[in-house]
């Protein structure tokens, strides 16, 4: 009864016959049912049993058969749906391919900077763009007359139609607002970046424009020196543009810093030996910076006899145009493709 056995034994197989894809399942139909398969040769086998047992071998052999042509026909049928389902149109879709985007420079550039700066333990802070007067100017120490409160720098926005004096109610003109924010919420120890959009009544040209963006520096802390400052610039400088970096700090004056300085960078094109972009200096300006005011200290309610702070503030357009040399900044809210996409490898 060995055939009996080997019957029932492949009985028992046949339901559990899987096959992952269509070449998979043409190798099992070879495997069982083809000329030389196994079960074609258990009925070339049959032919030499007993006649007693041939009735009963003769049903086995014939389920055994059916099964398994029926399986395989099962698993086949789910391979055709897959693919009939895989073969439909997307009605969805557009007629012609849609090109994947890139993101903008200036995003590229600016979580660049906010990568550096996290390093050394800044945190990132937001804030309004529609400002008022007192986190934008007020307690950033600017007299009641700086020209920067005038409407020829600052867009104020009036409280109602009519209206055409200015008000308190303004477009912020520098990411600053958010560090006056963070003062007053928050005490010291300070370590905040504040990125964000500025706006600023200025003519549009290759130079300048009405918005751009900016990223500030804030860390107020006990004993914090200009030291502190330098190495920190020094630090982002290097990582940004290159270990062969340079910086040099040269005094300069704002209202919400004492001492004030604006820094420069030895010329990444050049090297420092002179050339068109730095025009022939070998530096390059990136930022201003400097110790934060006393009395922005005291204005955000922080003792300015138990803490000190340093501050910067950046451009992000500038960093882009040193590190992409993009020579005119209206090609960065232009959205023209064919200069975003020289940017799809960054």
């Amino acid at each position: 009864m060995a055939l009996k056995d080997t019957i029932q034994t492949l009985l028992s197989q046949v339901s559990d016959i899987q096959a992952n894809n269509a070449e998979e399942l043409e190798a099992l139909r070879i495997k069982y049912l083809s000329k030389k398969g196994e079960i074609t040769a258990l009925f070339n086998e049959f032919r030499t049993v007993p006649n007693e047992q041939k009735r009963e071998l003769g049903q086995l052999l014939n389920q055994l058969r059916q099964e398994t042509e029926g399986r395989i026909n099962e698993l086949r049928e789910q391979f055709e749906a897959k693919q009939a389902e895989a073969d439909k149109p997307d009605l969805t879709r557009t007629p012609d391919p849609i090109a994947l985007g890139t993101r903008h420079p200036l995003s590229l550039v600016r979580e660049e900077i906010e990568d550096i700066f996290s390093r050394i333990g800044f945190t990132i802070a937001q804030g309004p763009e529609v400002e008022d007067d007192k986190h934008v100017y007020g307690m950033l120490n600017f007299a009641p007359e700086h020209p920067a409160r005038d409407m020829q720098d600052t867009f104020f926005i009036e409280k109602e139609k009519g209206v055409q004096k200015p008000t308190d109610v303004l477009l912020r003109s520098h990411t600053s607002s958010v560090q006056t924010r963070v003062m007053t919420s928050q005490k010291p120890p300070i370590r905040v970046l504040c990125p964000g959009r500025v706006y600023r009544n200025e003519a549009i040209s290759a130079r300048a424009h009405c918005f751009f963006h900016q990223v500030e520096g804030l860390y107020i802390d006990k004993n914090v020196s200009f030291a502190d400052l330098r190495e920190a610039l020094l630090y982002f400088s290097k990582e940004m543009f290159g270990p062969e970096t340079k910086i040099r700090l040269r005094p300069s004056y704002f209202p919400f810093t004492e001492p004030s300085a604006e820094m420069d960078i030895s010329c990444n094109i050049c090297g420092g030996k002179g050339c068109s972009f730095c025009k022939g200096t070998g530096w390059v300006e990136i930022l201003g910076c400097g110790m934060v005011d006393p009395n922005v200290l005291e204005a955000c309610g922080i003792d300015s006899k138990e803490y000190s702070g340093y501050a910067f503030g950046m451009g992000v357009e500038r960093i882009t145009n040193l590190k992409y040399r993009v020579k005119d900044l209206r090609l960065f809210s232009e959205n023209d493709v064919r200069f975003l996409r020289q940017f799809e490898s960054c």
